[in-house]
């Protein structure tokens, strides 16, 4: 890829930094994308997967570097935006000395950017990346870290949803109401678990056979086919796997009234996708402005908040979708573009302050 190409990704949304990291000795291959660092140093999680080119991997840092930007203000935190990337199979490729060395990486930015956990990466690589560099969140609690951060992203999510109920149908309750939960990891799961116990009637899909069939007999849930989940007749569809499953193929089939889950980037060809949303009635609510659980938790971990505290921002985020949802009314945008205004505006407020 030519130089002008990644200065041209990075102007798109402004992105300050762009690093790369190869060590043939070790197999490493990776980024890290710091989108604005105005509010605080940039914070991202460390995601580890075989993308099919280098470029992909690129794409895939800057989106989630951006979308970490505006969690992070939507939510009230000192953060700024980052992420990283490592190229790679985290079931045959990762080994402690591999990420040793993403940690000396990391300890090479000089606090520009503080990793945490995503796809393909566990809190036993984040102790490996630790044992380089003190610039980490989510630490198991026998290091004195915020401890298991999923259930943080699930329970944002869970008040995310509640929010959005609230706004279609007057009341918050989820009894009763049926909702889809795409993808049951560690996140998926909990947030299975925090809707039934509100009877909610929730239908559950995984791409590993196994692992859906176990969580629906779990929590009593109804087992459903992965690759159509978007397509059942539901008040919520959550998508908590990867990215990109609400886009312009899939919008059209899609029966739900509302869209409110924990996977980062799920529009894809988002200007069209949005429109269409419009179109199809279907209510939004961005990843961005839901999922921010998961950050609030290693906010806390930084900070040395307690638990308390760390609830009480995490519930913040029902208020915060509440918010955004009545902009979207009373200006009559999307409601993607009335969390973007908001986060945006409290950056350059920020970045008045500081000058």
């Amino acid at each position: 890829m030519q130089n002008s190409t990644i200065f041209n990704l990075m102007s798109t949304a402004d992105h300050q930094n762009l690093f790369f990291c190869n060590d043939p000795d070790v197999g490493l291959k990776a980024i890290v994308a710091i989108h604005d660092t105005t509010l605080g140093p940039a914070i991202g999680g460390v995601r580890m997967l075989p993308y099919e080119s280098e470029q992909e991997a690129i794409e895939d840092a800057l989106r989630l570097s951006k979308a970490i930007t505006y969690k992070a203000s939507l939510a009230g935190l000192n953060l700024g935006g980052g992420c990283a990337i490592i190229i790679g199979n985290n079931r045959t490729d990762k080994t402690e000395v591999l990420m040793r060395r993403v940690g000396k990486f990391i300890e090479g930015l000089n606090g520009n950017f503080i990793a945490s956990i995503d796809v393909g990466t566990t809190q036993k690589d984040l102790e490996y990346i630790h044992a380089e560099t003190d610039y980490v969140a989510g630490l198991p609690t026998s290091m004195n870290g915020g401890g298991d951060t999923t259930v943080f992203a699930a329970r944002g999510v869970f008040y995310g949803i509640k929010a959005a109920i609230k706004e279609l149908y007057g009341d918050d309750s989820l009894a009763g109401r049926k909702i889809a939960v795409q993808g049951v990891g560690s996140v998926g799961e909990h947030l299975v678990g925090m809707l039934r116990n509100e009877n909610a009637r929730v239908y559950v899909s995984d791409m590993t056979e196994e692992r859906k069939l176990k969580v629906a007999a779990k929590y009593k849930a109804e087992p459903i086919q992965y690759s159509t989940s978007y397509e059942l007749d539901v008040d919520v569809y959550a998508p908590c796997a990867l990215g990109g499953t609400v886009n312009p193929d899939t919008v059209p089939k899609m029966r739900c009234k509302i869209i409110a889950g924990s996977a980062n980037n799920q529009l894809k060809e988002e200007e069209k996708t949005i429109q269409l949303l419009k179109e199809h009635n279907i209510l939004y609510t961005p990843d961005f402005l839901i999922n921010s659980g998961a950050l609030i938790s290693c906010f806390s971990e930084l900070e040395g908040y307690g638990t308390e505290h760390t609830e009480s921002l995490i519930r913040n985020i029902y208020t915060a979708t509440r918010n955004v949802l009545q902009r979207s009314k009373e200006d009559n945008i999307t409601t993607y573009e009335a969390a973007k205004q908001l986060a945006e505006k409290r950056i350059v407020d920020m970045s008045k302050l500081r000058r």
